[in-house]
């Protein structure tokens, strides 16, 4: 994550998510690194559907697509772009090792990624299966997706 914070730094971008299976690890990591206070402009942590409607995410994608898809995650990016005036916005959503009896629907142990780049307007989207045991190593294994998906859009 250090090297995204410094490519964000260098190339005068700021960045903003939006997490819901992921609780805070992606701006967690970021955090963690010197100097992210001059890239992080905000992070909402939306666990439930509720939150991620009163935050702007159109409740009809939900209806339409399931809280678990690309077009959710999609609104998701997109939203806390706009919401935080960032540059980069991450939106996440999936189920990791547990189904969710809220919304029985779609796959278990997949998670969309969407992160849009607000400069061009443009979405870079990510379906990841995660399989490791425990939930701490898979959130682990979705930040290493988001910081591989984001290097050669900030080189």
């Amino acid at each position: 994550m250090e090297e995204i914070v410094n490519l964000l730094k260098e190339k005068n971008y700021t960045i903003s998510t939006m997490e819901s299976c992921t609780g805070g690890a992606i701006a967690n990591a970021i955090t963690n690194i010197e100097g992210a206070s001059e890239v992080l402009k905000f992070s909402a942590v939306t666990y439930s559907n509720e939150y991620k409607i009163k935050m702007g995410v159109a409740e009809n994608i939900i209806n339409k697509y399931s809280v678990y898809s690309k077009e959710t995650a999609r609104s998701m990016s997109k939203t806390i772009s706009s919401f935080a005036n960032s540059d980069i916005g991450i939106g996440v959503t999936g189920k990791i090792n547990k189904p969710d009896p809220n919304n029985p629907y779609g796959e278990d142990n997949i998670v969309y990624i969407s992160i849009y780049n607000r400069r061009n307007n443009k979405y870079y989207d990510k379906k990841l299966k995660v399989t490791k045991k425990t939930r701490s190593e898979n959130k682990k294994l979705i930040i290493a997706e988001i910081i591989a998906t984001l290097k050669p859009i900030l080189k």
